[in-house]
């Protein structure tokens, strides 16, 4: 018979209820402005709580972004899971790009850190993020081979290159610029980017 898991105090569900406000204000200030330009004060402000009660979560920027850009692996993890795994491997791999524009779009997608950010060695060393990466990165490769075998995507480049690209799409600005020109609706600058990603630029 399952044993049934400890029921948490009240105490502790509000320990991780404000965890989760934490992480998602992080997740929402990383989608607006760059790691080096938030600061902790940012969200602690967010959250409506004191700078000590953050550090009580999270003992620095580089520890709570970490754990943003961890939360935002998982989900799209997760998503990926509810694909139909019958589907084409491009189309899967459309509503991957198509998932992390809607993301972005919403505010909801962290920057990517710069090359000389302090977070980035903090991410490379912490496992969750790590293997998530990996987890993602697998998945997304191996439908790009299969593409690529189906003649769908060009066979002639490195799956490498293809997989950084569609990378590429969840933090290049063409999406905010497009949405911000006012001359679009959200669901015409998806299609119009994954246009652009999937088809290229040359005349068919």
């Amino acid at each position: 018979m399952a044993t049934l898991a400890p029921k948490l105090s009240f105490k502790e569900q509000m320990h991780q209820a404000r965890e989760r406000a934490i992480l998602q204000t992080a997740c929402d200030l990383l989608g607006a402005k760059s790691f080096d330009a938030m600061t902790m004060d940012d969200v602690a402000g967010g959250v409506g709580i004191a700078k000590a009660s953050l550090y009580k979560h999270f003992g620095s920027k580089e520890e709570l972004c970490c754990a943003a850009m961890v939360e935002v692996l998982h989900l799209v993890n997760d998503f990926i899971t509810t694909l139909e795994p019958t589907l084409p491997p491009v189309t899967k791999l459309r509503a991957v790009v198509r998932w992390s524009l809607e993301r972005q779009m919403a505010g909801e997608i962290p920057l990517l850190p710069s090359h000389n950010s302090s977070l980035r060695a903090v991410l490379m060393s912490n496992q969750d993020y790590a293997g998530s990466v990996e987890r993602l990165s697998d998945t997304l490769g191996a439908w790009i081979v299969e593409a690529q075998a189906e003649g769908v995507l060009d066979p002639e480049l490195p799956p490498l290159v293809v997989l950084y690209t569609l990378y590429a799409r969840a933090c290049d600005t063409v999406a905010g610029l497009l949405l911000e020109s006012g001359l679009y609706q959200r669901e015409d600058i998806i299609e119009l980017v994954l246009r652009t990603c999937f088809d290229g630029l040359r005349s068919r």
